[in-house]
C-alpha cells in the first residue's frame, strides 16, 4: 500500500521538473531554429543593426537632424552632406539615422503590447475551450479579415495622427496571429502529463497557465514576434507617408518619403 502511495506520488513531485527541462528544451529549439533559419538571423542582425544605430545616434549623425538651413537645400550628395540635404537644407543622412530612433521606438513599443496580449487571449482559449475558446477566436477572425494596413488607418481616423496613437492602431492590428499560434500550442500541451500532474496537485487555472502553459509558449511567440517586425516597419512606414505617425518636423522615414517625393525627378536621393 506505502509503495502504491509513493509511486504514484512520484510523477506529481517530479511535475515542475519536467516543466523546467521542457522550458529548457524549447528554449534549445528556439536557439537551433535561429541557427538554421537564414532568413530569421537575417532578420535579427537587421533589427540589431537598427538598434545600435539608434543607441548611438548622436554620435553617428554628422548634423542636427532638425537644423534648417535653406541656402544649403536640396545639396548633392557629397563629403559634407553624405546623403545630400532636403528642401529645408536637413541633413538625410542625420535624419536617417535619428528616423531610427523613431521607427525602434514604434516596433519595440508595439511588440511589448502585441506579445502579452496575444499570449494571453491565445492560451485562455486553448486552455478552457468552450464558449470561451469560441468567443476569443470570433473576435480575432474579425481582425484578420481585414488588412492590417486598412484597420490600422480606421483605428487612426478614430483616434487622430500621432506617434502615439500610430503606435495604438499598429497594436490593434497586430496581435490576432500571436493569439493563434499561441491557442495552437496550447491545445497541443493541456493535455500534457506535466500539466496533468500539476493539475492533480491541486494547482488553479491561473497557476497552470502561468507557471507551466505560457513558458512553453514563448519560444513559438518571440520567433512570430521576430518575424512580425519587418511588417510593423512597413506599416509604420505607411502611416507616416500618409501623414499619419510622427508629424513634422520630427525625422520619421515615411514622412521623409513623403515630403521629398515633390523634388524626386530632380533630387533623386530624397527618396533613394
Amino acid at each position: 500500500m506505502t509503495t502504491s502511495i509513493a509511486s504514484s506520488a512520484t510523477p506529481m513531485v517530479q511535475a515542475p521538473t519536467s516543466s523546467l527541462a521542457a522550458l529548457a528544451a524549447s528554449s534549445a529549439r528556439l536557439m537551433r531554429f535561429l541557427l538554421r533559419n537564414p532568413m530569421t538571423l537575417a532578420g535579427l542582425i537587421v533589427i540589431g543593426t537598427l538598434m545600435i544605430v539608434a543607441l548611438f545616434a548622436p554620435w553617428i549623425a554628422t548634423h542636427d537632424p532638425l537644423a534648417q538651413d535653406l541656402s544649403a537645400a536640396l545639396r548633392m550628395p557629397g563629403a559634407q552632406n553624405w546623403f545630400g540635404t532636403d528642401e529645408y537644407g536637413r541633413d538625410v543622412f542625420s535624419r536617417l539615422v535619428y528616423g531610427s530612433r523613431i521607427t525602434l521606438y514604434i516596433v519595440m513599443l508595439v511588440t511589448v503590447i502585441v506579445g502579452p496580449i496575444g499570449l494571453l487571449i491565445g492560451t485562455v482559449s486553448g486552455y478552457f475551450g468552450g464558449w470561451v475558446d469560441s468567443l476569443f477566436m470570433r473576435i480575432t477572425d474579425i481582425f484578420i479579415s481585414f488588412p492590417s494596413l486598412v484597420l490600422a488607418l480606421a483605428f487612426i481616423a478614430a483616434l487622430g495622427p500621432g506617434l502615439e496613437h500610430a503606435v495604438i492602431a499598429i497594436a490593434l492590428t497586430a496581435w490576432p496571429p500571436i493569439a493563434r499560434l499561441a491557442r495552437a500550442e496550447t491545445l497541443s500541451l493541456r493535455n500534457a502529463d506535466f500539466v496533468v500532474a500539476v493539475k492533480l496537485q491541486g494547482a488553479s487555472a491561473v497557476r497552470v497557465i502561468g507557471r507551466h502553459i505560457i513558458p512553453m509558449c514563448l519560444s513559438s511567440v518571440i520567433i512570430r514576434l521576430t518575424m512580425n517586425m519587418a511588417s510593423i516597419i512597413l506599416t509604420a512606414a505607411a502611416l507616416g507617408f500618409l501623414g499619419l505617425c510622427a508629424q513634422a518636423p520630427l525625422p520619421e522615414w515615411g514622412a521623409m518619403i513623403s515630403s521629398g517625393r515633390r523634388y524626386m525627378l530632380e533630387s533623386w536621393w530624397l527618396v533613394a
